[in-house]
């Protein structure tokens, strides 16, 4: 039997994405929705059994209050965290505020469906390899980890940086050109450029590989300028 559940994530097209598949799986998909910053209130007004909600930074403070909240008011409700590789610490703050779940923003959908399942069963829905390298990184820390966020960064235009906030926004190439004043051919142009920077063959990939990373967080400036942009309001009717 499916699941009522509702997907929560600040990058629409990575929303819309995992929604559409999961819905196709035989699951009530209430609602897509973004900004996170309101997801709390989405939630609880709409009572999923399960929500799914994306985070791209873990480990940063009051990243889930969200989870507090709705555990709060809608203790029914069991919230699996949709995140990066995580630290030792990203999970322990996802659980301590009433998660039910962590999975890996690049996981197959069967991983993401069997997370699903086990938190509307009451489980723990994290799976053995993510512990265990959580553990090995708490038992032998690394003193200066890879950023690959920043490495990808770097390979990137300033314009390539804000064609992948837009794509990773749900923007096409009509919108990307409108939005920066350029022409469709070279928004076109930039877009591919930027999927084979990052070594990757959809647009979905780069918004993917962006959010598993933080490399849109360290976008800083752009992303704040983005903010700015007019965008289309969160999705709150089934897919």
């Amino acid at each position: 039997m499916g699941v009522r559940l509702m997907v929560v994530d600040d990058h629409r097209l990575l929303a819309e994405a995992l929604a559409s598949a999961l819905k196709l799986r035989g699951h009530r998909v209430l609602a897509a929705a973004a900004p996170a910053a309101g997801a709390a209130e989405l939630v609880i007004t709409r009572a999923p059994e399960v929500c799914l909600l994306g985070t791209a930074t873990p480990a940063e403070p009051g990243m889930f209050d969200p989870v507090v909240r709705i555990k709060r008011e809608r203790p029914q409700v069991a919230v699996v965290v949709l995140g990066p590789v995580p630290s030792p610490r990203g999970i322990a703050a996802a659980f301590a505020a009433g998660a039910s779940g962590y999975v890996r923003h690049d996981e197959r959908i069967e991983g993401v469906e069997r997370a699903i399942m086990k938190a509307r069963a009451g489980e723990a829905a994290v799976s053995p390899q993510l512990l265990q390298g959580a553990f090995s990184e708490l038992l032998n820390p690394v003193a200066q980890p890879d950023d690959e966020g920043q490495r990808l960064l770097q390979m990137l235009t300033p314009r390539e940086v804000e064609v992948l906030v837009r794509v990773a926004d749900g923007e096409d190439t009509r919108l990307i050109a409108a939005g920066m004043g350029i022409a469709p051919s070279t928004a076109r142009t930039h877009v591919q450029r930027v999927l084979m920077k990052l070594g990757v063959g959809s647009r979905l990939e780069a918004a993917a590989l962006a959010a598993r990373t933080g490399l849109l967080d360290r976008a800083g400036p752009i992303q704040q300028h983005q903010q700015h942009q007019p965008h289309s309001p969160p999705l709150e009717s089934d897919f």
